[in-house]
């Protein structure tokens, strides 16, 4: 018997686990992050369950075999998520991770530093994009389709919410992050002073 297709659907919160371990498994270049992180939980505590937590609406995963392989969540407004952010995320993570009170000497005190400065995703140069998103697949599902079936579900929900553009930030050494985006009609934004990371966006239509 063939086995079923693996499932786009709505995330739920029993995804949890998988989410977190798709995320640390995905943070270095779109490859295994682990070993830059000794708490693993960081990575996702930052870049992915506060999307899932504050806008589920907007939380999709690629499920096979009963277990989340990929998602892609992310906000409506960025500016409105920066607030909730600060308000209801960062302070149930702020004993676990406290603010770094010297310059960074790692990639988990690099990570730390951004995880409590939410107010770094407003730039002038994004407004016209206001909505933004994170999307990640298991390399055992990557370039199978999976990720422009995310992408399309994630972009058909900002829609039904009039949104009118999404960006992103990226890793400039993710070189094959960046061949999807543009194959999904993504369009390099100039930022000045990016450091490491492109921002890209696209209309909604």
């Amino acid at each position: 018997m063939t086995p079923p297709s693996p499932l786009l659907r709505p995330y739920r919160p029993e995804d949890r686990e998988a989410l977190f371990d798709i995320c640390i498994r995905t943070g270095h270049e779109g490859g295994d992050a682990r070993h830059l992180y000794p708490d693993p939980d960081l990575l996702p505590n930052i870049f992915a369950a506060p999307y899932a937590a504050l806008e589920p609406e907007l939380a999709f995963v690629v499920e096979d075999g009963g277990r989340a392989v990929g998602y892609i969540l992310g906000t409506a407004d960025t500016a409105s998520f920066v607030d909730r952010y600060r308000a209801e995320w960062l302070p149930g993570l702020a004993e676990r991770y406290p603010a770094p009170v010297r310059e960074p000497a790692s990639p988990a005190e690099r990570m730390t530093v951004l995880m409590h400065d939410p107010e770094r995703m407003i730039l002038p140069e994004l407004a016209d994009h206001p909505a933004h998103l994170h999307i990640d697949l298991l390399p055992t599902h990557q370039r199978a389709g999976h990720g422009r079936r995310l992408m399309d579900a994630f972009l058909a929900a900002l829609g039904e919410q009039g949104v009118k553009a999404v960006h992103l930030g990226m890793l400039t050494a993710n070189t094959r992050a960046r061949a999807f985006y543009d194959r999904v009609g993504f369009h390099e934004i100039a930022v000045p002073d990016a450091g490491p990371v492109t921002y890209l966006g696209r209309s909604i239509q």
